[in-house]
């Protein structure tokens, strides 16, 4: 049975169909401290040590499926950051990090849902790559002059928010949003923005968990 597109492409049905949990996001947790200078340094790597799994099962879920005409406009390995995170993660709380912080429930479920995304032809992982990918190369470059002055970080603990293999974020992001319309002519839009505003859905509860624990008294 064909599938009846709707006349907006991809791309701006995911920006206007999540623009009021985009806008949650920014209010809601420890990224709204963040975003306000109230973020404490402990917290900070708890917010990253939990990003890394939903990262690890993103880029393991598009490598798996870059041959795919849905995936091959776009030059991944550039975007990827769990390798950026690790090193971060490595400058603030020491090589065995991932022993160190806990990885809350939270960061759990969110993983498992990006992991998921890529059964099938992987058309879902479009939508977590949307909800992250974008949001490092725009907000992020925001988040990271915050970042660096409030928690006093050095550039060796600021790898997640640059892109070496990426000269123009401008340029970039125009052909990202270009290869998101050209493949939701081939796809459901629906089917992927539903996943977008459940991502968005995750990463909130995500960022209020680690608000809970960055806030909780010491015992």
């Amino acid at each position: 049975m064909d599938i009846v597109q709707p006349s907006s492409d991809l791309s701006s049905l995911l920006r206007e169909g999540t623009r009021e949990q985009h806008a949650r996001a920014e209010r809601s947790g420890f990224v709204a401290d963040l975003l306000r200078g109230r973020g404490g340094r402990d917290g900070y790597a708890l917010f990253l040590r939990n990003l890394v799994p939903a990262y690890t099962a993103l880029e393991r879920g598009l490598e798996r499926h870059r041959a795919s005409p849905l995936f091959q406009a776009i030059d991944w390995p550039a975007l990827y950051r769990a390798d950026a995170l690790a090193r971060d993660l490595a400058a603030l709380a020491g090589a065995g990090w991932a022993d160190a912080l806990a990885l809350l429930p939270e960061g759990g479920r969110y993983a498992d849902r990006v992991a998921a995304a890529g059964d099938g032809d992987g058309h879902r992982l479009l939508a977590h790559a949307y909800t992250r990918y974008l949001g490092d190369l725009s907000g992020g470059q925001v988040v990271v002059r915050l970042v660096g002055r409030s928690l006093g970080l050095g550039a060796d603990a600021l790898a997640f928010y640059r892109f070496p293999g990426i000269a123009d974020p401008d340029t970039f992001k125009a052909g990202f949003r270009r290869a998101l319309d050209a493949a939701g002519r081939r796809i459901d839009p629906a089917a992927v923005l539903d996943e977008a505003i459940r991502a968005f859905e995750l990463n909130i509860a995500l960022s209020e968990a680690v608000q809970r624990a960055d806030r909780a008294p010491e015992r």
